[in-house]
């Protein structure tokens, strides 16, 4: 059994998106960052960096519990775990590049977009334009890759797409003011036509509105989500 600890934001839809097109039995237990729960005792020992998401896995290793957290490493073991998902042997290079690529770059410039965006105090346009134009510049990268293919890598459905596809679903979002996102990236919208065709995409959008979340950016949510801007 899965136990997956999420929130209802990008990388845990990426595990949603997985468990669901794997068909693997879990349970979904949810941690309310607005409120601090990320910053729990109990679940600092799960994801000792207090973020989402986390999973147990109670079958891991040797039949023990395991923890596995960053959604990264979480799509990488769940696919190791099941042997799915992780194209072919001759995939294994681009496929650990793409991954990378959107780990570390196209889902954080994304999360700075956002922030800059609707959470920070005005009067930042330096911070804003910074990550507007990467994140546009990591859009692009992804965008010609993609040109006369249906998948990041290979020609199988692994877990590159998914990673791609949770931080691409929040476009609207991430690209403040647009109306249509993704109209100067026409090869990233019709890769996310061809992903939320995916019934199982629908199956995860689900998963992750199974609980009723804090919405409102009052202090606590701030000093929740954002604790090194305020003394300790």
């Amino acid at each position: 059994m899965i136990r997956f600890y999420y929130h209802p934001t990008p990388n845990p839809a990426k595990i949603a998106l997985f468990l669901e097109e794997a068909g693997l039995p879990y349970e979904v237990v949810p941690i309310d960052t607005g409120r601090g729960e990320q910053h729990t005792s109990t679940f600092r020992k799960i994801n000792p960096n207090g973020k989402l998401p986390a999973i147990v896995d109670t079958d891991g290793p040797g039949g023990q519990d395991a923890r596995v957290f960053d959604s990264t490493a979480t799509l990488l073991y769940l696919a190791e775990k099941t042997g799915r998902f992780l194209g072919t042997n001759a995939d294994r290079p681009e496929l650990l590049s793409w991954l990378m690529f959107l780990g570390t770059g196209l889902g954080p410039f994304s999360g700075q977009a956002v922030h800059f965006q609707h959470v920070a105090p005005g009067g930042l346009d330096y911070a804003l334009n910074r990550y507007r134009r990467e994140i546009e510049r990591h859009y692009q990268v992804l965008n010609d890759h993609l040109e006369g293919r249906s998948f990041v890598v290979g020609d199988e459905y692994t877990i590159a797409d998914m990673s791609a596809w949770g931080w691409l679903d929040r476009a609207p979002r991430v690209m403040k003011g647009s109306g249509t996102p993704l109209a100067p990236w026409p090869n990233l919208a019709r890769f996310m036509n061809l992903m939320n065709a995916r019934p199982a995409a629908a199956r995860a959008r689900a998963v992750m509105a199974t609980h009723s979340f804090k919405t409102e950016m009052d202090e606590q949510a701030l000093r929740a989500l954002y604790p090194s801007n305020f003394p300790r």
